[in-house]
């Protein structure tokens, strides 16, 4: 049976294959250019989570098969495309007639990047053939200016190869990168819940001169900064209205453990998924989309608030977050509720509809965002809070159970 038939039907037995067992499974198990194999494996991968992605990675390079560097080329470009780069995959076998490239990376900011992969360094490349491959693509009009060349080798001990690099006439357009560092850049990226963090991750694999080092402590800092921000909002300080602040118990701040946050939002977003029936991946923290990028999500989790007279939940719906389900054709905004086995996926419309009716504020940055509260009737059904109309929007039509 093919791959896909058996991962729409039974995911979790798929999940359990190794990557070779994957490989065998996909079209007629032969994996070589442009064939069945090739398209079921890149589509498979499309949609799995990004740590059974690294889990393919690292017995791609701790076990010997036939087609590992293949495997290993395809599992590189799709951590490209969860950098948000739009990524065209090479070849596996060059030919006489083809240019030779292992990927093309085309950046939202407009540099893109010729990929090389290497399961190690033990053995000398031709950067000079790099390099000549990318001016091919240059002048077939295959790759946008400006550009460069990263070379994303399997073994974090990349030493002959920075030295071949730095050596070489090419050491301003080369950059070097170990697929494990790349996978936490990813993982990063996927923690962080600003769109100006995908531009700065994407901006260390540019080539530059770092002889002064404040550019590179910029990514760091905001980075961390992002990551650390998203999970205190919705762990449920700093951002929470008056009415319904974080609980706080003589004078201590009571989190919600940001694991257990996460591990409810990768329920719900489940149990969306198999609703729509689509595999939806994670963009960032509270982001998700399917690989098509036509079904996209924005979850976020909250914990029941416990003062009396005031709603039990609340969210923060930011405009990034809008814009971003704004793109797609079958958008939703969930609503996640820690001690419930229910969400509320709104359509994208229906929350716009009701955008003028929620209280906004602003935080010191600038940033603005929507206040959500919901309320429980005496009867247990549910509803949005719309403060400015003096009414609510009942829930039960869009009740999603876990």
């Amino acid at each position: 049976m093919p791959l896909l038939s058996i991962w729409s039907t039974n995911s979790a037995a798929v999940e359990q294959f190794t990557i070779e067992q994957v490989v065998n499974t996909a079209g007629d198990g032969n994996l070589r250019d442009n064939s069945e194999c090739s398209q079921e494996l890149r589509t498979y991968l499309s949609e799995v989570k990004s740590h059974k992605l690294a889990e393919y990675v690292e017995r791609c390079l701790t076990s010997s098969f036939s087609k590992g560097g293949s495997v290993l080329q395809d599992l590189v470009n799709e951590f490209g495309r969860r950098l948000d780069y739009r990524v065209t995959n090479g070849r596996y076998q060059g030919t006489t007639n083809a240019i030779g490239f292992d990927g093309i990376w085309a950046s939202p900011e407009g540099h893109s990047i010729v990929v090389e992969v290497k399961t190690s360094d033990a053995y000398r490349i031709s950067l000079d053939t790099i390099a000549e491959y990318r001016a091919k693509l240059v002048r077939a009009d295959q790759l946008p200016q400006p550009s460069s060349i990263l070379i994303v080798v399997g073994r974090q001990d990349t030493g002959e190869l920075e030295a071949q690099v730095r050596g070489s006439r090419h050491a301003w357009d080369v950059r070097l990168i170990s697929a494990e560092a790349l996978i936490r850049l990813v993982h990063l990226k996927e923690e962080s819940d600003s769109p100006e963090t995908g531009m700065k991750i994407r901006s260390l694999l540019i080539p530059k001169e770092y002889t002064r080092l404040d550019g590179m402590i910029d990514v760091m800092f905001a980075t961390a900064k992002d990551v650390e921000g998203a999970t205190e909002t919705e762990s449920g300080v700093g951002e929470a209205p008056e009415e319904a602040p974080p609980d706080k118990t003589k004078g201590v701040w009571q989190f919600t453990d940001a694991g257990l946050l996460q591990t409810k939002r990768e329920e719900i977003i489940a149990a969306l998924g198999r609703r729509e029936e689509a595999n939806l991946i994670k963009k960032s923290r509270a982001l998700y989309w399917h690989p098509t990028r036509n079904v996209r999500a924005a979850c976020t989790v909250s914990k029941r608030y416990l003062k009396r007279g005031a709603p039990p939940y609340w969210y923060a719906y930011h405009p990034q977050w809008d814009e971003f389900l704004g793109e797609g054709s079958r958008s939703f905004l969930v609503l996640g509720c820690m001690d419930r086995q229910e969400a509320f996926a709104i359509p994208l419309e229906t929350i716009r509809s009701s955008l003028d009716a929620l209280n906004v504020s602003e935080r010191e940055d600038g940033e603005r965002y929507w206040h959500i509260h919901l309320a429980e009737s005496s009867s247990g059904e549910w509803s949005l809070i719309l403060p400015k109309r003096k009414s609510s929007m009942p829930l039960k039509s869009f009740s999603l159970k876990l």
